[in-house]
């Protein structure tokens, strides 16, 4: 009997076991050190920052903050970023009654009082004026590219003092996620999205995952971000385990930099030719309680697979699908040209197009797509256009002996690949 290895593939709560053949190439985040005191290496971030004063020294005399978080769908460590933050606003003079934090959910639906809690925790929730953007009301013209209105939420804009707290990782438009991007897209109005997330814009090659230059969505997120500032930044970097493994304060910019080169050092990998096969997640929670988000999983294995390759992908989706517009743009678009000719350049746009695009992409460089989600039902799969997988195992055991190439990618929307080149 030949050599196998032992994986853990995340699936919502659970963490699935399989086995795969000794010659199976398993890529995973580069092991990082865990922040043996995380609060302790934010308070010393913010005391010591990148390109700007400390946090205690900005904040003094300000009328009032705000911090823009990430909403629920990302795992940021909040409980480590935001005590030390909130402590230094108060020990300046911004208590609770003075401080709002806003949730930056893009075109996300708005997170309950509940799930506020549980991401939050319940003493900030509960003490601090805790907001939800709204896409489609309370924005501002700030800008307009190429003709493109910007708009921006109005209460971030009023705000004295703007901090951003939250996490940097691979994202397949950004390069990486954290820095501005929580501001734009994340505070900007659906009119914006309709550029920010069109057809033309997510098919330019600059967009991919952990690529900065030359990336047109990061120079516009400059362009704006640069003008209507973000007084300080808090952004962490986080190991396979979820753990914080580096935190990075200060200028938005510079500090957002840094944690990129950081997170590129754990989370980009390199094959020396592109796979036959793949198996990749969808992160497990947060990322993978719909596929609407576990598709990001995909993306990743797109990356290392060479055109007509087959893919394997595991997520949870315990909250099926995604929102209402994700399930239409399926229902009415069963092949990627029908998507192209709907939704292409100068076609119809809503409001999960982006996703259903970055799908359909893999679609056209896959030849089998195959899915274990216990979530799903079965007309899920037929919308998709995916093969259900019951029996984990044996779907693997079948496909490893038909591929010359393994790759498996147990963390699969937390990596970015590339082939033929170093990460």
């Amino acid at each position: 009997m030949s050599a196998t290895c032992s994986v853990e593939l995340p699936c919502g709560q659970e963490r699935l076991q399989a086995r795969l053949p000794g010659h199976a190439r398993h890529l995973r985040t580069r092991p990082a050190p865990a922040l043996a005191d995380p609060l302790a290496a934010v308070r010393a971030a913010l005391a010591s920052p990148l390109g700007c004063p400390p946090l205690a020294e900005l904040a003094p005399g300000r009328r009032d903050a705000c911090l823009v978080v990430s909403d629920g769908t990302r795992p940021v460590p909040n409980q480590a970023l935001l005590p030390p933050i909130l402590e230094t606003l108060e020990e300046a003079g911004l208590g609770p009654e003075r401080v709002t934090i806003l949730v930056a959910t893009g075109m996300h639906p708005p997170m309950p009082a509940r799930a506020l809690e549980e991401m939050l925790g319940s003493q900030i929730a509960r003490r601090y004026r805790v907001l939800n953007h709204d896409c489609r009301q309370g924005n501002v013209l700030v800008d307009r590219i190429e003709g493109h209105p910007i708009e921006i939420n109005a209460r971030f804009l009023a705000a004295d003092l703007k901090i951003r707290p939250g996490l940097i990782e691979p994202h397949t438009f950004a390069g990486f996620s954290g820095g501005g991007k929580s501001v734009l897209p994340g505070l900007a109005s659906l009119e914006t999205m309709r550029f920010l997330h069109s057809y033309g814009l997510v098919a330019h090659p600059g967009l991919a995952t952990g690529r900065l230059e030359g990336n047109p969505f990061q120079d516009y997120i400059g362009r704006v971000v640069g003008r209507l500032g973000v007084d300080f930044l808090v952004n962490a970097v986080i190991g396979h385990d979820r753990r914080p493994t580096g935190v990075f304060a200060g200028h938005w910019l510079m500090a957002h930099r840094a944690g990129c080169r950081a997170c590129r050092e754990q989370a980009m990998v390199s094959l020396e030719r592109p796979a036959d096969l793949v198996i990749t997640s969808g992160g497990g929670l947060p990322l993978d309680h719909t596929f609407f988000q576990a598709n990001k999983g995909l993306v990743t294995a797109r990356d290392l697979a060479r055109p007509g390759a087959t893919v394997l992908m595991v997520a949870g989706c315990q909250g099926g699908l995604g929102e209402a517009d994700f399930r239409r743009i399926l229902q009415e678009n069963p092949t990627p040209a029908a998507f192209a000719a709907r939704h292409g350049q100068g076609g119809r746009f809503v409001k999960d197009q982006w996703a259903a695009q970055r799908f359909f992409q893999a679609k056209e460089h896959f030849s089998r797509l195959l899915l274990h989600a216990p979530g799903l039902a079965a007309a899920d799969f037929a919308l998709l256009g995916m093969t259900p997988v019951n029996d984990l195992q044996g779907a693997l055991d079948s496909l490893c002996a038909q591929a010359g190439q393994v790759v498996v990618i147990p963390q699969g929307p937390y990596l970015a690949g590339t082939v033929g080149r170093a990460g």
